[in-house]
């Protein structure tokens, strides 16, 4: 659409036009004259006021003389315009419809300035209605057929999702539901992928082309015509119905819905999950390029008036952001469960992150205070949420009163559950140290009977409560070793899933807040396991080879004791062999120092004792209670700890 352009020798056309009303001052046809060049163009129609100056005596007497026209002049004028604006034509010639507009708002202006003649006023006023009507119209049929369409690939351009959560999603209810299957999907690692992903990545601000820039001219000149004639009103109503629909077309592309709290609630958590990983990529994108680019496009059409822009942007705007917090409140408020947690925190981040922009945007209106304020209190609950969703997997690990067995003695489910769940934490630090310094949640009993203790010194809240939760799952590792009838596993069990902390610990950035002496401690500890696990599994064994009950000397030695010892320590052997390479000991080092450790108490003792009374027993019968060399048991012990059940069913004879 082609607008009015500036006429290079519009100076001289005016000094000419000054002429001609000079020499026309005494003429009985100035009346006739003025009219035509004032309708010629309105840039000339103040040349009326020339007739009167003090410069120009004898147009002044002219002017004096037409006044009593200066109604029938008026009647020319608004006609001439009437045509145009009136005309069931296209507005091809948009530059001469505006010109027509200017020419009436200045009748208008110019009969309220004098006496008016209210048949005039009533007809002028009537033509600028209809004028109006069809400028609204104009107004949105520019913003429609200029709309830049926005696809979902422009929109997600510079957005990333949060993916630290996703190994929570296979544990739903973990703390409260048996199920084999979920356990068996935290345990076995199928989302440690994830564990590195966090968070939402936010770049410079995006800047988006809402409407063509060509039509932002015509847009303005609208806009402009409608204020002046006091139809802002309808121009802004125009302009926010149609950039409302806009914007709500953007938010279904970005897969944010309009949804009730309650609606909300309802969900199933796996498709929970998946709205709020795109309310977190939404965000970022309404705030800092939807809406910022919003915003420019109100400042360009309504540059002529602050308050109007603001008003058409809250309007426009608001509606899409209270949706975002609608839902924000809604996951703030609804039923704590920890697979929401790292969710949470992104959903906090994200609208922190934002913040700043949005009240920025904002910034000039009362209402828009509003809309800020809803986001304050938004990031509130959510942190609220954050920290008390926190509190209560705390409280669930302590109270996890399971009595599943694990019955090779591997590591427990609820180990890795929550040990990976700590790992992904860590990852949350700096948000969740703000948070904690700044609520009012009860600690937990762990965390207050620590306070006091070296082991928390100047630990920060998130530190104290990873301790705290960490000792939590350490006691209830304990318990659950209670379950296990045979003490000896019931070492095998401690050590695995203890190790087990230590070594998440000392890999990732967990080992940076418990700190190394929490390590060496458990370390030690692991050590005194098994000191016990050998005492508990080898002793009744070992108590076979001693010397104990067996004569003075070798030669005295009884050889229906000695046969007793030797078939006591087979039996023994075999037995534990059978059970003992059904455990599992997942860790190869922990699994070759337990091996190392049985060889050096067993094996020696063995070669000992069979060295100083194997050649009592009668030479034919040797091998009936002499059934393994010192090697055999030393090989034999290599299958321990291998959780694949053996039986020695070859029992190695030597030949009479």
């Amino acid at each position: 659409m082609k607008m009015a352009a500036t006429v290079d020798g519009e100076d001289k056309v005016l000094a000419t036009a000054q002429q001609i009303v000079k020499s026309l001052g005494n003429t009985s046809d100035a009346e006739d004259m003025l009219l035509i060049l004032s309708n010629f163009d309105n840039r000339l129609s103040s040349l009326s006021s020339f007739v009167s100056s003090d410069e120009n005596p004898s147009a002044a007497a002219a002017a004096a003389g037409v006044k009593g026209g200066q109604s029938s002049v008026a009647d020319r004028q608004l006609d001439a315009a009437e045509r145009v604006l009136l005309s069931d034509a296209d507005l091809d010639g948009f530059d001469d419809y505006l010109l027509a507009v200017d020419e009436v708002i200045r009748l208008t202006e110019e009969m309220n300035l004098r006496s008016p003649d209210d048949d005039a006023m009533d007809r002028a006023e009537n033509v600028l209605q209809l004028a109006m009507a069809r400028l609204e119209e104009e107004f949105r049929h520019v913003l429609v057929r200029n709309t830049v369409p926005l696809d979902p690939d422009r929109l997600h351009r510079s957005s990333l999702s949060s993916s630290a959560a996703a190994i929570a999603i296979a544990a739903t209810e973990f703390l409260n539901d048996e199920n084999s299957e979920t356990l068996e999907d935290v345990s076995s690692g199928r989302y440690s992928q994830h564990i590195h992903a966090r968070g939402v990545s936010f770049g410079d601000e995006m800047s988006l082309e809402l409407i063509h820039q060509d039509a932002v001219v015509d847009l303005r000149e609208i806009a402009d015509r409608m204020i002046r004639s006091g139809y802002e009103k309808e121009c802004c109503q125009v302009y926010c119905s149609v950039r409302r629909d806009v914007l709500d077309e953007c938010m279904a592309i970005l897969g944010v819905e309009k949804l009730s709290i309650e609606e909300v609630q309802r969900i199933e958590w796996r498709t929970l999950d998946e709205k709020m990983k795109k309310w977190i990529q939404a965000v970022k994108v309404v705030v800092r390029g939807l809406l910022s680019s919003e915003k420019y496009l109100c400042e360009q059409i309504f540059i002529e008036s602050d308050l109007i822009k603001e008003v058409c942007f809250l309007e426009t705007a608001k509606g899409c952001v209270m949706q975002l917090l609608n839902f924000g409140e809604a996951v703030a408020i609804g039923k704590r469960s920890a697979e929401k947690l790292f969710r949470i925190l992104d959903m906090y981040d994200a609208l922190a992150q934002v913040l700043p922009d949005l009240q920025s945007l904002f910034a000039d209106e009362d209402a828009g205070e509003t809309v800020c304020s809803e986001a304050r209190g938004v990031l509130s609950w959510l942190g609220e949420a954050a920290v008390g969703t926190f509190v209560e997997f705390e409280n669930a690990v302590q109270g996890e009163a399971s009595r599943k067995v694990i019955h090779n003695g591997d590591i427990h489910p609820l180990a890795r559950y929550v040990m990976n769940y700590s790992k992904l934490l860590v990852d949350y630090s700096d948000t969740l140290n703000l948070l904690l310094e700044n609520t009012s949640a009860e600690s937990s009993p762990l965390e207050r009977d620590n306070s006091g203790s070296s082991e928390t010194g100047d630990m920060s809240p998130m530190a104290r409560r990873l301790l705290a939760l960490i000792t939590s799952l350490e006691a209830n590792i304990e318990e659950k070793s209670r379950l296990y009838e045979d003490i000896a596993m019931q070492y095998i069990f401690l050590m695995n899933n203890i190790l087990y902390v230590v070594q998440k610990v000392k890999d990732s950035e967990l080992r940076n807040h418990l700190g190394d002496n929490w390590v060496k401690k458990r370390r030690g500890q692991i050590r005194q396991y098994a000191t016990q696990y050998l005492r508990a599994s080898w002793t009744k064994a070992l108590s076979c080879l001693r010397d104990e009950g067996m004569g003075g000397s070798s030669s005295n030695t009884s050889k229906v004791a000695l046969k007793d010892r030797f078939k006591n320590f087979n039996a023994c052997f075999e037995e534990i062999y059978r059970i003992q390479t059904a455990w599992k000991v997942p860790d190869p080092q922990l699994r070759e120092e337990l091996r190392i450790s049985i060889s050096e108490k067993v094996i020696p003792a063995y070669r000992s004792f069979m060295g100083r009374f194997g050649s009592q027993l009668e030479s034919g019968r040797q091998g009936k209670y002499i059934k393994y060399t010192p090697e055999d048991l030393e090989n034999y012990l290599l299958d321990l700890f291998e959780d694949a059940p053996l039986i020695l069913h070859h029992m190695r004879r030597k030949s009479s």
